[in-house]
């Protein structure tokens, strides 16, 4: 009795140990699942073979498809028998690159950066997996080619250089058929679409249907920055004609060639698209790119609270420009608690304008307290110039949008200022901490508004340069370290080469490009699955890149990070996104990760998670299945 009693607490004993060793290999696999790529190497059905594949670039490896993938895809015979791998197609292809760039040239007229586009858009169109790993490889070189200051040229010249559909076209002859179209694009799951209605392409103006061009290069970086799927992403047109008259009349316009519907029809075109591509993937994030002012802000505030939206020029720019702003009060080797003293000059009051003042005044007013009064005293630091001259309340018909920083009468009477006073009086009178240039209007911080700031009563003023593409810079860091003096700071929206100042001194021109940003907004939303983009995720996100760089950097005048670093950059910023989600309550999970999984995560975690969910550019193997 004694040896069965010993046996059953023995056997007993043994359950207890296997089911605690289950537990824990339960939770350990529980744990490991929640950080396992959602991105990885699991093997791809597809549903072609043969010369379909090859065709596909979606799953084109050229000659580094394996011989028993060959065999499984009816490819024997179709390629040369060696089999090379990704790092020797990448090879062959940069030698290519170098000889050709020359070549692919169309004359004199046609810019290098122009060629270079030609040869990179070839290659995406044939193999898109090696086309991302070059331009992440490559990501310092290659980002003005697929992004501004080169794809403003490419816009302009879209209908010559279109030869392969990528995207997307709604127009208004397509009312009443949206909720079909959308049925039309082949992934079954989209994650991110850039729409626009090229009305306001970059500093351009309106280019029409060529505006394709800003939502393709965008969503290169989404992939290139912050690994999405190349294959869950969407560039989308919406043609609602044109008020270009050279657009209207050019024979080989490939848009609606009649002027640009207005009020409630063109509304109502935007409200089918967004019902449309929201009915087939309700989980999708809708990037607004380059809608004019008119229409920016009316379509931002109709839809964020609705949809998982957010609009990349009003507050992109404005995030890009906060971080740059606090970054400018590190530089003075101040804290950024102290933000709200800068004195700021702002020239511009289109949608990027309003958009940074918006949301500078919010932060200063946050760091006074976040109430009536702190709002009030944060709204007497800025100082807004347009075509007309300085902004105050005697403004006739002033935009609703820019009445906030209208200058009170009296008070620009006590500074010696009127309404319609020039920049360069403003500037000479107000003696800022800051000009910032978000007009468009190329070299519009002349000689002698760069003269009148070097009365700045700031031991560091600041210069932000924000305008794209290059040529609409309102000046250049030469003419800006020459007339200002050595120990400004300088920003802008387009790369600048760094100024010898001499001595074995460096004038750094950083780049506050809105890359920095966009990606990791967006895939800090998918990852969060938060319903909406608050202001709180926005400036999570603004703070995040703001706080990246080391003092050492900051106090030698680098406020920017290296485009280098882009990937990095993203990680952190989509991690302050899901951070800021969790926070307020907005977060509903992402796949196998549910809300209150993401709530358990450390920060170290959040990182890790972001990390394992970002899409790299390796070939898949592939697994035939018949349809």
């Amino acid at each position: 009795m004694s040896n069965f009693s010993n046996q059953i607490r023995a056997s007993s004993s043994l359950i207890k140990r296997l089911k605690q060793r289950m537990t824990n290999s339960a939770s350990l696999m529980q744990a490991t699942r929640h950080f396992t790529t959602l991105e990885g190497h699991r093997p791809t059905i597809v549903h072609k073979r043969s010369l379909d594949i090859l065709h596909d670039p979606w799953f084109n490896k050229g000659t580094a498809f394996s011989m028993t993938e060959r065999d499984r895809l009816d490819l024997r015979g179709l390629l040369p028998p060696n089999v090379m791998t990704s790092e020797q197609q990448i090879q062959r292809f940069m030698a290519d690159l170098k000889r050709l760039e020359v070549q692919a040239r169309d004359g004199p007229s046609d810019p290098y950066a122009l060629a270079k586009w030609r040869i990179l858009n070839r290659l995406h169109d044939r193999n898109e997996t090696m086309y991302y790993q070059v331009l992440i490889d490559n990501i310092e070189e290659y980002a003005p080619i697929v992004y501004t200051p080169t794809v403003g040229l490419v816009c302009q010249n879209y209908s010559g250089l279109f030869r392969r559909p990528r995207g997307m076209y709604f127009s208004g002859e397509d009312r009443g058929e949206m909720m079909s179209m959308v049925y039309n694009w082949p992934a079954e799951q989209v994650d991110m679409i850039v729409v626009t209605d090229g009305s306001r392409i970059l500093g351009l103006g309106d280019l029409g249907v060529q505006g394709i061009g800003i939502a393709i290069g965008k969503l290169d970086l989404y992939v290139a920055a912050a690994g999405i799927n190349p294959q869950r992403v969407l560039p989308v047109m919406i043609d609602v004609g044109t008020n270009n008259e050279k657009l209207l009349k050019d024979p080989l316009y490939l848009g609606l060639q009649e002027h640009r519907l207005d009020g409630d029809e063109y509304i109502a075109v935007i409200d089918e698209f967004m019902e449309a591509v929201f009915t087939r993937w309700p989980h999708v994030i809708v990037q607004f790119e380059d809608f004019q002012s008119k229409w920016a802000f009316k379509l931002l505030q109709r839809y964020r609270n609705t949809y998982r939206m957010f609009n990349d020029d009003v507050q992109g720019t404005a995030g890009v420009a906060i971080a740059g702003l606090l970054g400018a009060v590190r530089a003075q080797g101040r804290p950024m608690i102290d933000f709200p003293k800068q004195k700021i000059v702002v020239a511009g009051a289109g949608s990027a304008g309003i958009g940074v003042l918006n949301a500078a005044r919010k932060t200063m007013a946050r760091m006074l307290g976040n109430n009536e009064a702190a709002f009030e005293s944060a709204g007497r630091q800025f100082w807004v110039v347009d075509a007309k001259g300085l902004i105050t309340e005697e403004r006739e018909n002033i935009d609703l949008e820019a009445l906030p920083f209208a200058r009170k009468v009296n008070e620009a009477s006590r500074q010696g200022l009127r309404e319609g006073a020039s920049l360069a009086e403003v500037v000479r009178v107000v003696k800022p901490d800051v000009l910032l240039g978000l007009s468009a209007v190329g070299g519009l911080f002349s000689k002698e508004v760069l003269e009148a700031l070097k009365g700045s009563t700031s031991t560091r003023p600041a210069i932000f340069a924000m305008s794209n593409p290059t040529k609409n810079a309102e000046c250049t860091p030469e003419d800006a370290f020459s007339i200002v003096g050595d120990n400004i700071l300088f920003a802008s929206g387009s790369p600048f080469q760094d100024v010898d100042l001499g001595n074995g001194h460096i004038g750094h021109c950083n780049q506050g490009n809105n890359m920095y940003l966009f990606p990791g907004i967006g895939l800090g939303t998918l990852l969060s699955g938060s319903r909406i983009i608050s202001d709180g995720m926005l400036q999570a996100a603004a703070e995040c890149l703001a706080a990246y760089m080391a003092e050492e950097e900051v106090l030698n005048g680098i406020i920017y990070p290296s485009t280098s670093r882009i990937r990095d950059i993203t990680k952190e910023v989509a991690a302050a996104v899901v951070k800021e989600a969790i926070k307020e309550d907005l977060a509903e999970g992402y796949r196998e990760m549910d809300a209150r999984e993401l709530q358990k995560l450390s920060q170290e975690e959040i990182v890790e998670y972001v990390k394992n969910n970002m899409w790299s550019p390796d070939y898949p193997t592939l697994v035939y299945k018949k349809d």
